[in-house]
């Protein structure tokens, strides 16, 4: 198992990384996105602190939704293009270990700036001091979540030309739960009111995930390459 995990995960996660690195400009879009789109909030809205610090909470999760939808989009698309894809799929050790741990790249490079710089977005929308721990928490959590969901979207319309549409469409309710008890833990932060049940369920939507996503994700890809 240990040998699986050498050369099955940890061998895709450093490769995915390493093309990271070499597209630096590309990674770094979800990231602009996420804090341009962030700063026209108050402009289309309200400068008033006071209005801002009640929709900092959803705004920042709401761009952090998209930010990921902008990005996990080309998580197969390229391997799929140079043959990569067809090479992992043959590979003797189980699927899903390459899988998570191209999962686990995308997130390192897109969910985890996405937590870090999320601090900064909250005091420029004027979040409360105490939602700032649970929006790291939330984030950290609900980020990997939406990379894991992605992934499946991606992998079912990895064939098609234009897929992002129907990629939205298809992880778009799924994504739901996470936004709801994600922007929740903050909420109840700022209101004065326990933030870790929500916080727990998010953890227990992670880990669902983990252990359910890469099995539906291994298994669209065979469909996809047996089509």
């Amino acid at each position: 198992m240990a040998r699986q995990m050498d050369s099955g995960f940890l061998a895709w996660l450093r490769r995915d990384l390493l093309l990271a690195w070499r597209r630096r400009g590309e990674v770094a879009s979800p990231v602009l996105f996420f804090i341009m789109v962030s700063t026209l909030i108050p402009l289309g809205l309200t400068p008033e602190s006071t209005r801002l610090a009640e929709v900092a909470a959803g705004m920042v999760w709401v761009m952090a939704l998209l930010a990921t939808l902008l990005s996990v989009d080309g998580l197969f698309a390229s391997d799929y293009q140079d043959g990569s894809l067809e090479q992992m799929l043959i590979t003797p050790q189980l699927l899903p270990l390459p899988v998570l741990g191209k999962i686990t790249a995308h997130w390192l490079t897109t969910g985890l700036p996405l937590t870090l710089v999320s601090p900064l977005l909250g005091l420029m929308l004027s979040l409360p001091a105490a939602g700032f721990i649970p929006l790291l928490w939330s984030l950290a959590l609900g980020t990997a979540c939406l990379s894991l969901i992605g992934a499946v979207g991606a992998a079912l319309t990895v064939s098609l030309r234009k897929g992002g549409l129907l990629l939205t469409l298809l992880v778009m309710p799924l994504y739901m739960p996470v936004i709801i008890f994600g922007s929740a833990s903050v909420s109840y932060a700022i209101d004065g009111i326990n933030w870790l049940p929500p916080l727990a369920v998010l953890g227990a939507l992670c880990a669902a995930a983990v252990a359910l996503c890469p099995l539906a994700v291994a298994g669209a890809l065979r469909a996809t390459a047996s089509n």
